[in-house]
């Protein structure tokens, strides 16, 4: 064939082994220490250490705030419920909350918050959405925050705002 070098034919054994060889050359070994140090920061952002590792292999960069829709929350009136409180309150890291249905000053009496801002309107244009997003965040690159929400309207607001990921609540808090 044109092209063809003559070397393994795809899907052969050998070409699995010299892919995965590659592969593994090109992750760095990291030493034990810098490890702990993650793991212990995947613990003091509320993180299990694969999603942690994968948001820092993916942007290059630590987490270093949190947006909340007040879906993922599951306000009660304007309170945060209290298994998720508790959960933030040890949270080393921005904490920041997206305002659904309610005003954000509501949504700011909350304690466990570090700040509350509009969240974008359903099916708000694009533009108007990564205004909304970035106007929560002031100084903070986007690629360095994480999205925890409940629904798919929510999970676009991470490419609007160019955000590091999306996680479920499932996911973030525990139980």
């Amino acid at each position: 064939m044109i092209g063809h070098n003559g070397g393994p034919q795809a899907g052969t054994r050998r070409q699995l082994h010299c892919s995965q060889r590659a592969r593994a050359a090109l992750l760095p070994a990291l030493p034990l220490e810098v490890l702990r140090l993650r793991v212990r920061r995947a613990q003091d952002l509320g993180l299990d250490y694969r999603t942690y590792a994968s948001v820092r292999a993916a942007t290059g960069h630590d987490v270093v705030a949190f947006l909340f829709s007040s879906n993922a929350l599951r306000l009660t009136g304007a309170r945060i419920a209290p298994d998720r409180a508790l959960h933030l309150r040890g949270i080393d890291a921005g904490r920041i909350g997206l305002a659904q249905g309610l005003s954000p000053e509501a949504l700011a009496l909350n304690p466990e918050l570090t700040a509350a801002h509009p969240a974008p309107p359903p099916f708000a244009p694009w533009a108007l959405a990564r205004g909304t997003i970035r106007a929560a965040l002031p100084g903070i690159p986007g690629d360095r925050v994480l999205l925890i929400g409940e629904t798919a309207l929510e999970r676009e607001w991470v490419a609007a705002g160019n955000l590091a990921g999306w996680l479920e609540p499932q996911r973030y808090f525990p139980g």
